[in-house]
């Protein structure tokens, strides 16, 4: 299948992109090289084999949620730049109207 540079120009404004001549000539031969790859595909004979719904046997494996304290909120605020008793404090960031 051929991809017309009319295609590429169609691709490249989809995805917010600029190509440069080289660069546009490179994308067209990577896009046919992965079509051609694509046809192949269809030759496969897939004859009599299942579609695949999952990439494997696995079962999720839940756990318990449970609660526990890790650290302790004086270790949280050990590191912190700047805090206030039991807060971080940061920099305003929102304007108040």
């Amino acid at each position: 299948m051929k991809i017309s540079d009319k295609k590429i120009d169609e691709l490249a404004q989809l995805a917010c992109l600029e190509f440069m001549n080289e660069d546009k000539a490179r994308i067209k031969g990577d896009l046919e090289r992965i079509l051609v790859f694509c046809e192949k595909l269809n030759e496969v004979n897939t004859e009599g084999v299942e579609p695949l719904i999952y990439m494997s046997d696995g079962v999720n494996n839940l756990r318990e949620d449970v609660v526990i304290d890790s650290i302790t909120k004086e270790e949280g605020l050990k590191n912190a730049p700047n805090r206030d008793s039991d807060y971080f404090r940061v920099p305003k960031f929102i304007k108040m109207k």
